[in-house]
């Protein structure tokens, strides 16, 4: 049945929407099992996400899914708006996000058909929208260890229990794109003892933070890159063909890890602003404090 679309709404009624959010990635522009399910249009101050957000149900959660490249996958890496994307959930009452994102392999034991549940990210991206702050408030969030470690716990147990085979922590370079790597990047990167390629979960990562929102990866290989000699190039056809074979294992790991997902948050991910924000908020205009609002508020007194 298709999912009843409503009205556009810029900020949530009483209650959460959803609890958990889901950003599917190249290859999963659907979220198979959601009943009861709506799509609603969400204003942010940044502007639209990259499509409407389908509301509905799964094992007993209410969960948000968002096409990260649009519906047909229309939005190049490189010109996706990660603030609404990420300010869209956080209107929605999202308390966690999952990312569901098609990564190459820079190592030889990190086979295509494989998941990973990255625990670190190296940000090679260059001029990216990555922060709320600026404009007359200033913040800096911690962020050594980018992912929440008890979501990503529930990731790679859920591969386990839906007997995908996955990888439980690894480093991401977020590289700019849209070209895939040359040669002698994929070699620099493998040098540096890197383990997957992609272009998008650093930025989310570091938004999800600021916005006090859970953030992990199920990075579904789909490549060895460039570099390695039986597969001497990366087409999109071949990452497409891969991924298609690897959506029912994603739909099967995501409904068992919302299954699984426990009722509390015990991580710091809800107070990242806490000792963060750095400016007066006395002192911050108006406008960036009601562009914020849904961040900001609870420090507010």
């Amino acid at each position: 049945m298709a999912a009843k679309k409503t009205k556009g709404k810029s900020a949530r009624a009483k209650g959460p929407d959803a609890t958990i959010g889901v950003i599917g990635g190249s290859g999963l522009y659907s979220m198979s099992g959601l009943g009861n399910t709506r799509e609603i249009s969400v204003k942010t101050p940044f502007g639209p996400p990259s499509d409407r957000i389908v509301l509905g149900t799964l094992e007993g959660r209410q969960v948000a899914f968002l096409a990260r490249h649009g519906r047909g996958h229309r939005i190049l890496p490189t010109e996706l708006n990660f603030r609404a994307n990420i300010y869209a959930m956080k209107l929605l009452g999202v308390e966690r996000i999952i990312s569901v994102s098609a990564v190459g392999s820079l190592q030889e034991n990190l086979r295509p058909g494989e998941f990973l549940v990255p625990d670190q990210f190296f940000d090679s991206t260059k001029g990216r929208k990555s922060t709320f702050f600026g404009e007359g408030l200033v913040a800096h969030v911690t962020f050594d260890k980018p992912t929440c470690p008890q979501l990503s716990g529930v990731l790679a147990d859920a591969c386990v229990s839906a007997a995908v085979p996955v990888h439980r922590k690894g480093t991401y370079i977020n590289m700019e794109g849209p070209q895939f790597s040359t040669l002698a990047e994929a070699h620099f990167h493998r040098a540096m003892k890197f383990d997957v390629i992609g272009m998008t979960n650093a930025t989310e990562a570091k938004l999800a933070r600021e916005a006090e929102i859970c953030y992990s990866t199920i990075a579904m290989i789909t490549d060895y890159d460039c570099w390695h000699p039986e597969h001497e190039s990366v087409t999109g056809a071949q990452i497409i063909a891969t991924l298609h074979q690897n959506s029912s294992n994603a739909q099967s790991v995501l409904r068992e890890a919302i299954k699984a997902m426990p009722a509390e948050r015990k991580c710091q991910c809800g107070a990242a602003l806490a000792h963060a924000l750095i400016t007066d908020l006395k002192l911050v205009p108006a406008k960036t404090k009601k562009n914020l609002a849904a961040i900001i508020a609870k420090y507010q007194s």
